[in-house]
């Protein structure tokens, strides 16, 4: 199991779309993430930051991410979320959730 996490920025103005999106995740859209293996999935907000973090059980996180990213219903869910958000400061070119690095875990 690979633990992940990512952290991007919310804009200010759609905080309130933002949360009433993630109140109702479309059933499609967790049925994808359940389809590429994700598990123990939440999103937190922090001054404005967006971190996220997700529990991988695959073995190809790189194809299943292409497989989430391809499936027209996640496109669409997309289409709504992402106009809330913006990269952080510190995103590489052209990335989107920024990963965060893990420096301690307890089991």
């Amino acid at each position: 199991m690979q633990r992940i996490a990512s952290v991007i920025r919310l804009r200010p103005e759609k905080e309130a779309e933002y949360r009433e999106l993630h109140a109702a995740v479309w059933p499609s859209v967790q049925a994808m993430l359940k389809q590429i293996h994700v598990g123990n999935y939440s999103i937190f907000l922090r001054d404005g930051v967006l971190f996220s973090y997700l529990e991988y059980s695959g073995d190809d996180w790189a194809a299943d991410s292409a497989l989430m990213a391809a499936d027209p219903e996640t496109q669409r869910w997309w289409s709504f979320t992402d106009p809330c958000q913006q990269p952080v400061e510190t995103a590489a070119e052209g990335e989107w959730w920024a990963p965060a690095e893990e420096v301690f875990h307890l089991d």
